[in-house]
C-alpha cells in the first residue's frame, strides 16, 4: 500500500538578495507610510518593530505581533 504524505507550501527563509526583496515589498504593503529608503534601511525585526511603534504609535507588543505575522520566520 502506498501513502503519501501531503505537502504543505513553505515559506523560504534563507537570505537571498530576492527574499529579502519579497519580504520588504510584504512590509511596504502592510505598512504603507514607510518609504522605499526607509524599508531598504531596515536590518532586522527589531528595528522594523521600532520603527513600527514610531510611525503608528501602537504598542510595542502589538507591533511585535503584526512584525512576526508579516515575516513569518523570514529574516533580513
Amino acid at each position: 500500500m502506498n501513502t503519501t504524505t501531503p505537502t504543505t507550501p513553505t515559506v523560504s527563509t534563507s537570505n537571498t538578495p530576492e527574499n529579502k526583496q519579497i519580504l520588504l515589498k510584504d512590509i511596504g504593503s502592510k505598512w504603507s507610510k514607510f518609504s522605499e529608503q526607509e524599508l531598504g534601511a531596515l536590518t532586522n525585526k527589531d528595528e522594523l518593530v521600532n520603527h513600527v511603534v514610531a510611525k503608528y504609535s501602537i504598542d510595542k507588543s502589538q507591533a511585535t505581533r503584526d512584525v512576526d505575522a508579516v515575516m513569518k520566520g523570514r529574516q533580513f
